[in-house]
Parts: C-alpha cells; structure tokens; sequence
C-alpha cells in the first residue's frame, strides 16, 4: 500500500489529528494502533504550552511519524503564512497543513485567502497540504498557486456527518487523476473512511472521531482497517451495480455431469 504524497514514500495512508485525547498516554497509544506515519499538530496549541517543544510534542516525536503541522484558527492569509513561518522554525519541517476559515458555523475555508496563503507559501519552499472544500474549481486553483496535494472535505469540521457530497468527491477524483487527495474533515466511522478509499482517495485524516469516542485507541485501529480495505477494494475493482438481479452461478442449459 506504499504510496508518494509530498515527496515522501508512506506505507500507512491513515493521518490521525492529535487534538482532544483524554490524555496523552491515550494519544500515544492511539497513534501506535492506528499505524500512522503522520500526524497534525496545532501550532496555536504549542504556542499555548509556553512557545516551546514539550511533552506533548515529545509523545509525537517517539512514535515515529512525520509531524503535519496546521494553521487551525487562523482567519486571514496574513496570519497562516507567520503561523506557518514559525512552525517551520518549530519544528524543522517544511509540511503545512494550511488552514484558513471564512465561516466561524461551518469552519468553511475562505477559497480567496487560502489561495493567497498557499501561493505565498510554496513560493517560500512550503509542502502546503490545503484544508479545502470539494469545489473543482478552488481546487484548480489552489494547484495553479503551487499546491500539489489537497485535502478537501468531506463535511464540516468534527460533524461526524460523513462524506456529504460523494459526486462532489468523485468529480475531483477524476478530474485530478495525478494530485494526491486526502479526505480531511467530517469523517465520523470506519464505513465513511471505506468510502473515501473506495473513491480512490490516496489517505484520510481523522481527529474527533477517534479522539472522542469510548475507546480511542480501538477506534484508532477500527479506522487502520477500514482505510487498508477500502484502498484494497479500489485496487482490485469494484463490481458495478445492477438494476437486476444477476445470476452469480450462470446457467448454460446444458446439463452435465462431474
């Protein structure tokens, strides 16, 4: 299941967010059961813990996977692009997860300032990893300002509502067949996480419905699996539906004899 995404080779296609764990020992051990390799870190939360790396970051650091830090909160390019600046000093990377939101009732992307952040950012050697919505022609445009990898919606930040606009999903599947394409947001079980995957998606990135539920840690798990079937089922092909029953045993009308 290896795969290319940022010009990193990546064998999990499951990013897992870090917010709203129970405890760190929960987080740490989440991050072990779900098999990722990376993980999102909000950088407005680093700069809470007194500006410097912590024990928080260090239960990250441990596990093994990239950091994806992210510009969550922020309203304005202006402010993505200094929040991006500073966790490339932070934490001795180049991946952004770029976030910028215009509506504070459904956390939409701004589509005008994001796509003013991420041109700036990649021409300052940013990875940018755009938190967009399923609209193509955003997605164009985030591409023709630098962006080489998307991360659309599937629905409203932490809704757990699902992937809403599947058509909206699939269009851009097929309409950006070389862009890595990531499901961020809105994803609330393992069957949503299949269907993303069954779409052709290259990864899902999940926080709330695993940091939220009873059990993070199999959740976290629950979800390494769904994402390994669904990727599976787009590799091997999906039958098609019928309008009509279809004979799984078809019938010659010649008899015959073992």
């Amino acid at each position: 299941m290896a795969f290319h995404i940022g010009g990193v080779e990546l064998q999990s296609r499951f990013f897992l967010g870090t917010a709203g764990y129970p405890s760190p020992q929960v987080l740490q051990q989440a991050i072990a059961s779900s098999g990722t390799q990376v993980v999102t870190l909000s950088l407005k939360r680093q700069l809470a813990a007194a500006g410097t790396p912590n024990d928080f970051y260090s239960i990250i650091r441990a596990s093994g996977a990239r950091l994806l830090p992210n510009t969550a909160g922020c309203r304005t390019a202006r402010e993505a692009v200094t929040l991006a600046r500073m966790a490339r000093e932070m934490f001795d990377t180049h991946w952004i997860k770029l976030e910028v939101i215009g509506d504070d009732y459904t956390l939409q992307p701004d589509p005008f300032e994001l796509v003013e952040a991420a041109r700036t950012l990649a021409q300052e050697g940013f990875e940018v990893f755009p938190y967009c919505t399923d609209d193509l022609v955003s997605c164009q445009r985030l591409l023709d300002a630098g962006c080489r990898i998307l991360m659309p919606w599937g629905a409203p930040i932490g809704s757990g509502q699902g992937l809403l606009n599947p058509t909206a999903l699939r269009t851009l599947r097929a309409r950006l067949p070389g862009v890595p394409l990531v499901v961020d947001a809105g994803i609330g079980s393992p069957k949503d996480a299949v269907q993303a995957m069954e779409l052709g998606y290259d990864a899902v990135l999940v926080n709330s419905a695993v940091s939220q539920s009873h059990d993070p840690v199999k959740m976290a798990q629950g979800f390494r699996l769904a994402v390994e079937a669904g990727r599976l089922a787009y590799e091997a092909g999906i039958m098609a539906r019928q309008e009509m029953a279809v004979p799984s045993t078809p019938v010659t009308g010649q008899p015959f004899v073992l």
